[in-house]
């Protein structure tokens, strides 16, 4: 099962989209009955769209990265173990032979205006390989005419620093002059470099945690490296951090069997020349997963992520370091496994987390990353994950306030990111809410920076964007053809002649629009808000609209089903109620027996029933002035909270069959009351003002009632906020849970949608009256994605 990780990538606002020649403003390649294009024109969009998907799979059954001419210079440099006076990797050289730029330069996998400092180094390490084993001399010559006419760049403020660049840049100055390289360089700003060099490796000495950082740099240490204690860091498959470039040095230095395998490992997959790291296929294939789940069209592409997640998991049982010594890895590993309801213990992340951001390694996005896999608290005992989340939203607040935050992806916009994630957690922000705002603000610079740059299109790419954007569209006119015939439907049922009840049709189908879109979920969606809409109606006539005799003739109405509302009951408002009521219960069971092949009507009925109860006993406990328990509050409130019509006989349209028995289950009585009495409660907190001068009941006052008036609002929201925390996890554990559920997991995914709907609504006041949903509502439903000329 999955829950789609929407969580806002928010990158950067100002990067202009690229207008793929597929594209279509109207998604010309898939029918949505709004707008046809000509046919010659639909097939062409057509075999773009399914060519773009063939070329994703493609992607995902094998992750492409770049090769690095920094890394391929390092390895270059490493001698043949049978003799020091030979290169063990000529065909490295004459990779780099072959590979220079027409400026000099040696810049793989791109220039790139901010990366100078990036270019600097990788040509440098170049020069120094070539001039180590003699060869290449005009190479030599053109590359330090380049160092030398753009040497101002590597003190420039504006230009991005690699991860120790301010360590292994001077420091390979001092190898080209020990190897009688004549760089004529200003000599002031030599000393600042150098100068530079010294703060930076003082400042580590001084720091905690510095001791892996300066082992990552090792190259850049010179004689001032330990290389025994350097090894410590060795991983089994012979490399240092997977680093080519530092396994190379620290064999250079300490001649030792595992790094020169791990060198040939990496040039048999790689050719003649390395990568910046190695191996990341791993990484690579799941942040592909991410960005299509957060994009919105992991649909198109479901056995082909649920291989990669077999994988991921077989190789997190295994405890692989691809996995476990990389934080961000291993962060978006847990978060993807355990949101797609893979059994992983959150042990490992709390282990990585104390460490993963000191010294001199840190990247936010890094730290982004875990405090998102953080989120995921599911089981109680989780107590040091909870911890951890506390303490990563304290670290990314502090680096936001500090304005200089660094990310290891070119161009992301980090800070919004950040914002973003911490304003909405991914509870409380809804699926298609989440993919707008990743597809509007998406990067396609596949670019990320470590010691040097490097590329992959698993990390971004345009075809991403394309297939997202023309699937929202096309979506999105579906959405607005089922909201006008949800408002025709309002109409036909006279349900807007009813002048007390709040006319909410379009945020009833937004609430299933913007969580379940997928176009065969029609019926479901049109259930969902079709009872959302009759459960408005209804809970306004007990609250103002109906008399105490009009509440028991609708019930008995209900009850006997089959009377004529217009000869059994004089008051119109109940006769057009029960009417709408009636057929639209009766229209969703017979498209519910078509799927199920067994009529569920009155288990519809009985639904309906069980909410009207509900809200009768508290209109009887507001007459009598009567003061429940805490405990019969609740017991009572999360039925009369209304979301049982709504969310339950939609489980019969979205696909799987559900018994009798299931749906008389306990886990199915537990997922629906655990949402629904989360609800409650995000409800009363926002409401308790109104609902005091109201005189309703509401659970605030209630708790400060119950325990003996001592207990001030303060410390009831409290309470109340924690335990909307305790249902909202358990919630979520039975939602993913497979060992001993009995419920289809399509049918689970549904009370979590609900409860994200009830997270969002309630956010700050009551859903309702929110102004700023009007401009969500829009976005989903009525505003297609216009992609921007590049």
């Amino acid at each position: 099962m999955s829950l789609l990780l929407c969580t806002p990538l928010f990158f950067s606002p100002n990067e202009s989209h690229l207008k793929n020649p597929c594209f279509s403003h109207v998604s010309a390649s898939l029918d949505t009955g709004i707008q046809r294009a000509p046919s010659s024109k639909m097939a062409s969009s057509l075999r773009c769209f399914e060519e773009t998907k063939a070329r994703i799979v493609k992607l995902i059954h094998k992750a492409e990265l770049s090769v690095s001419t920094y890394d391929t210079a390092w390895v270059a440099m490493v001698p043949s173990p049978n003799s020091s006076n030979e290169p063990c990797f000529p065909d490295c050289l004459t990779w780099l032979l072959e590979n220079q730029c027409y400026d000099g330069s040696w810049a793989c996998p791109h220039h790139h205006s901010f990366l100078k400092k990036d270019v600097l180094s990788s040509t440098l390490a170049c020069i120094l390989a070539l001039k180590k084993w003699g060869v290449g001399e005009e190479q030599i010559n053109n590359g330090a005419r380049f160092i030398e006419v753009n040497f101002a760049s590597a003190t420039e403020k504006s230009q991005i620093s690699p991860t120790g660049f301010d360590i292994i840049f001077p420091t390979m100055l001092d190898y080209a002059r020990d190897l009688f390289l004549d760089l004529r360089l200003e000599p002031t700003m030599l000393d600042d470099l150098i100068f530079k060099r010294e703060l930076e490796l003082k400042r580590c000495y001084q720091s905690q945690g510095s001791e892996a950082y300066l082992a990552y740099v090792a190259e850049g240490m010179g004689k001032l490296q330990d290389w025994e204690s350097v090894m410590k860091y060795q991983r089994k498959n012979g490399s240092l951090f997977n680093s080519p470039s530092t396994t190379a040095a620290a064999y250079i230095a300490l001649p030792n069997s595992g790094c020169l395998n791990y060198l040939h490992s990496a040039l048999k997959k790689f050719g003649n020349a390395v990568p910046a790291a190695f191996p990341l296929d791993l990484y690579s294939r799941l942040r592909t997963v991410d960005n299509l789940e957060s994009l919105g069209i992991r649909r198109y592409f479901q056995k082909e992520i649920q291989h990669v997640l077999d994988e991921t998991y077989r190789c997190w049982l295994q405890g692989s370091e691809e996995i476990f010594m990389d934080a961000s890895t291993c962060a978006l590993a847990f978060r993807t496994l355990r949101m797609n309801g893979y059994k992983v213990t959150s042990d490992s992340i709390t282990k990585l987390i104390p460490d993963s951001f000191c010294g001199n390694m840190k990247d936010i996005g890094t730290a982004l990353e875990l405090y998102r896999a953080s989120e995921f608290m599911i089981y109680p005992h989780e107590r040091d994950l909870e911890q951890q989340n506390l303490r990563l939203k304290d670290l990314l607040e502090q680096e936001l306030s500090s304005g200089f935050v660094h990310s290891s992806q070119l161009g992301r916009n980090i800070d919004s990111e950040v914002n973003h994630a911490l304003e909405y957690p991914f509870y409380a922000i809804m699926d298609r809410v989440a993919n707008r705002i990743n597809i509007e603000h998406y990067n396609f610079d596949n670019t990320r920076i470590m010691k040097t740059s490097y590329c992959s299109p698993n990390f971004a790419n345009k075809d991403f964007l394309f297939l997202s954007v023309e699937d929202f569209n096309h979506c999105q006119a579906m959405h607005r053809e089922e909201l006008a015939e949800l408002e025709r439907w309002v109409t036909e049922n006279r349900l807007d002649e009813l002048k007390f009840a709040r006319q909410k049709s379009a945020y009833c189908y937004f609430s299933a629009a913007a969580t379940f879109f997928a176009p065969e979920l029609s019926d479901a969606r049109m259930s969902w808000a079709k009872n959302g809409v009759l459960t408005t109606v209804v809970d306004d006539f007990f609250d103002v609209g109906g008399s105490v005799e009009e509440l028991k003739q609708l019930i008995q109405l209900v009850e006997t089903w089959d009377a004529d509302a217009s000869t059994e009951c004089s008051s119109q408002y109940v006769q057009i109620i029960f009417s709408a009521l009636r057929r639209t219960v009766s229209e969703i069971g017979d498209k519910a027996f078509k799927l199920q092949e067994r009529r569920v009507t009155n288990h519809i009925i009985e639904i309906w029933l069980g909410l009207l109860y509900s809200m009768m006993k508290e209109a009887e406990w507001t007459a009598d002035n009567h003061v429940p328990t805490m405990d019969d509050y609740i017991s009572n409130a999360y039925v009369s909270f209304a979301l049982g019509p709504i969310v339950l006989p939609s489980l019969y349209l979205v696909g799987p069959k559900l018994s009798e028995e299931m749906v008389r289950h306990s886990e199915y009585r537990t997922l629906f009351r655990l949402m629904s009495t989360s609800g409650r409660l995000l409800n009363d907190i926002q409401t308790c003002e109104k609902e005091l001068k109201d005189g309703k009941l509401n659970a605030i006052p209630l708790y400060m009632i119950n325990s003996g008036g001592d207990t001030s609002k303060y410390a009831a929201t409290r309470e109340m906020k924690s335990l909307i925390g305790c249902q909202r996890r358990e919630l979520l554990r039975l939602v993913l849970e497979r060992e001993g559920s009995v419920l289809p997991e399509p049918c689970k995914e549904l009370f979590w949608h609900m409860s994200t709907v009830l997270h969002l609504f309630y956010d700050k006041d009551d859903g309702f009256t929110s102004k700023d949903l009007i401009k969500v509502v829009n976005e989903v439903i009525h505003q297609p994605i216009v992609v921007k000329e590049f």
